[in-house]
């Protein structure tokens, strides 16, 4: 997530350059054709103007499609902040018993542990996400020696070894740490540390963060419609191609060198479509470990903070920093 109030023209400029050259690259032969041939590609710009008011109003469904998931994930992360900070107050008011301090923080520390295991699998990439554009050092690809590592690394901070190695190796670690959580809380129902009505609501807010782990995984795993985002470029594509002929047809009719004009206008005009088609294609995905994400480990360390201060905990991290005004 980027944490400033804009991006700089040049950042902007410089993430979108392609289009910008290789539209005004295009269309040099249009212009050099016209002034030392006198060769006419020009076409009226009436036809291209109404295809490009059409590609238009497709972007716009489209941006806006993208930005809801975008949107929609945002707002899964803030229940979840939102549910943990209940969990770990009705963790300090429910759990009452000898050794309870001890049974509340490690019931805490394996929320935290859970919601490690979340983000590292939400931080896989798909076949449809921007695989090539991943934060750098941060996030991996795929599933590999490295990034096992560091998961396990992590996991074995909160739960005790016994846990990291049942859920090691699982398809899915986060549903597994969630499945022992129940057990541990069913196992202090029993012992008598929590009664019955209290155990109902901490299930059920178990229950809300499995229920919010589905919605992730389901914005995760299931891309925005390839016919749709297809759709969406190739109109772009056949729309730019026609450009400097539309153009041409303009500043042919006006001094000789005004032709030369159809060149910087085209790039312009190339770029401005194929920037807002590229908005959207980068806010489909707001998991997939690009500089535009939602910050759920920014947000994780929040609710690891939160939920260790109230048990008076030692050592608590920081706040992850933005980094060069990017918030992960």
């Amino acid at each position: 997530m980027f944490t400033k109030r804009h991006y700089s023209f040049w950042m902007t400029l410089n993430w979108s350059r392609k289009p910008l050259i290789l539209g005004a690259l295009y269309a040099i032969p249009f212009a050099a054709l016209a002034f030392f041939t006198n060769w006419d590609l020009s076409l009226p710009w009436q036809p291209v103007s109404v295809l490009g008011i059409a590609v238009a109003f497709y972007l716009g469904f489209k941006n806006n499609s993208s930005y809801d998931r975008t949107w929609e994930a945002r707002k899964i992360w803030g229940g979840i902040v939102n549910n943990s900070r209940s969990f770990g107050a009705a963790l300090l008011a429910y759990v009452q018993g000898e050794n309870a301090e001890a049974e509340r923080k490690q019931l805490i520390y394996r929320h935290v542990a859970w919601l490690t295991a979340l983000r590292y699998q939400l931080r896989l990439s798909r076949e449809w996400e921007h695989t090539e554009e991943r934060v750098k050092g941060l996030y991996m690809p795929t599933i590999c020696e490295q990034y096992l590592h560091r998961l396990d690394a992590e996991l074995m901070a909160y739960i005790p070894e016994s846990e990291w190695l049942e859920v090691k190796g699982k398809a899915n670690m986060a549903t597994q740490i969630m499945a022992i959580q129940a057990r541990e809380l069913e196992r202090l129902h029993q012992a008598g540390y929590i009664d019955t009505y209290k155990h109902v609501a901490l299930q059920n807010l178990l229950n809300s963060f499995y229920d919010e782990q589905g919605k992730s995984e389901r914005i995760k795993n299931f891309p925005f419609p390839r016919q749709y985002a297809s759709a969406a470029l190739w109109t772009t594509v056949t729309f730019s191609l026609l450009v400097p002929s539309g153009l041409l047809g303009i500043f042919a009719h006006e001094n000789s060198w005004r032709i030369w004009l159809t060149i910087p206008f085209s790039g312009f005009l190339i770029w401005v479509f194929f920037l807002m088609e590229k908005i959207g294609d980068y806010s489909e995905n707001p998991f997939e470990g690009t500089y535009n994400d939602i910050p759920i480990t920014a947000i994780s360390r929040a609710i690891e903070i939160d939920l260790r201060e109230m048990i008076g905990d030692k050592d608590i991290p920081g706040p992850i920093p933005a980094q060069n005004g990017f918030l992960m």
